[in-house]
């Protein structure tokens, strides 16, 4: 519990240069060096695991999209704050009031939600005092890899916060200080509980298939040139028609011997009409939807169904939305009413209740 006696205006896990340095962990991902970064997230060596799904999101439109929908569907969503039990209008409107007041609130309700992607999302509360009052006049998101949940011990627990003196273990976070946001998709330990650890083959197979496509797409189309040239023809006649088919790429125009020619061979035209690449892609985002959103209806409509089968799939999309908005009023409930109504009214006063509104969700109806 902070004391009002206490400098509880300090920023705690100030922004330094090595947030903003990364060893992407995508290039040159592969299947071995993909199950590396994993197992030494599992050893509470967090960094490379973030730092790879920052990227996936940075790097895969599809993925960023379902993701930012099933956040916005919450944190777009009206909110209230209610009295706790009859007694408590005046802390309920005093939290209301305050928390109104945080230019970045609804902001750091999607930062929060980065716990869904990567199972824990951390944001620091600055604290300041006026009038008498202690108030948080900012809500500061703090990167994922700046923590661990690895004790000394070798055990796992609470989050500590990694500092230069406690670069392994880190330091427990001070009390009323930090919102603590978790998702568990089925996973028992918040490494492993975001949907972005249970996407990362995903997202490696469907890389892969992009590369190819890229590949394949540079050279399908344009003719083979090929070089002809008669037996009687010099050693600087082949020379030159060597670089004539090599510059015709570019120039389109070049001169050649008579003892030597060019053939242009068009690439083959035919087909089923469907590219193995593209089915792949397909197929990995209809995986990436099914994760994040729980169907591919409503993303994938043209190509997977009607509208109205898209409506019944909306549905199960709801059921995400209110247990992540439930999930999340139980945050903002115990990490920022609670010590707010606390450090100013005591600890017996009938603390306020944040909810949201879903009936006014952003893409529900």
């Amino acid at each position: 519990m902070i004391n009002k006696d206490e400098a509880i205006t300090c920023e705690v896990a100030a922004a330094s240069i090595r947030d903003r340095r990364s060893a992407y962990p995508s290039a040159g991902l592969s299947p071995r060096r993909l199950t590396n970064i994993l197992r030494a997230a599992d050893t509470g060596d967090l960094v490379l695991q973030m730092e790879l799904f920052s990227e996936m999101e940075e790097k895969d439109a599809h993925l960023f999209s379902c993701l930012q929908t099933r956040k916005l569907a919450v944190s777009g969503s009206d909110w209230d704050i209610l009295p706790g039990a009859p007694g408590g209008e005046e802390a309920a409107s005093f939290a209301k009031d305050v928390v109104s007041g945080i230019w970045n609130f609804e902001e750091a309700l999607t930062d929060l939600l980065d716990a869904v992607g990567k199972g824990f999302s951390v944001t620091e509360i600055m604290w300041d005092i006026e009038a008498g009052k202690i108030i948080p006049r900012e809500l500061r998101k703090r990167p994922q890899k700046r923590f661990t949940f690895m004790g000394p011990d070798g055990c796992s627990g609470p989050p500590r916060l990694l500092t230069d003196d406690e670069p392994e273990f880190g330091v427990p976070l001070l009390p009323d200080k930090f919102m603590v946001h978790l998702y568990r998709a089925g996973a028992d330990i918040p490494e492993r509980g975001g949907l972005l650890r249970v996407l990362s083959w995903v997202y490696l197979f469907k890389n892969y298939a992009l590369k190819d496509w890229v590949a394949f797409c540079e050279v399908f189309g344009m003719p083979l040139r090929l070089g002809v040239y008669a037996p009687s023809a010099s050693k600087e006649d082949k020379e030159a028609l060597v670089e004539a088919v090599t510059q015709l790429g570019s120039d389109a125009a070049g001169i050649i011997s008579e003892n030597t020619r060019i053939q242009f061979i068009e690439a083959a035209k035919g087909g089923t009409g469907s590219s193995p690449y593209g089915e792949m892609i397909d197929l990995m985002n209809k995986e990436v939807s099914k994760a994040v959103l729980g169907q591919t209806l409503t993303t994938d409509v043209g190509s997977s169904g009607s509208y109205a089968a898209g409506k019944v799939h909306e549905g199960v999309r709801m059921d995400i939305v209110r247990a992540d908005a439930r999930a999340l009023e139980r945050t903002v409930n115990r990490d920022l009413i609670r010590p707010l109504t606390e450090l100013n009214f005591g600890q017996g006063v009938k603390k306020p209740v944040f909810k949201f509104n879903l009936q006014n969700s952003a893409g529900l109806q």
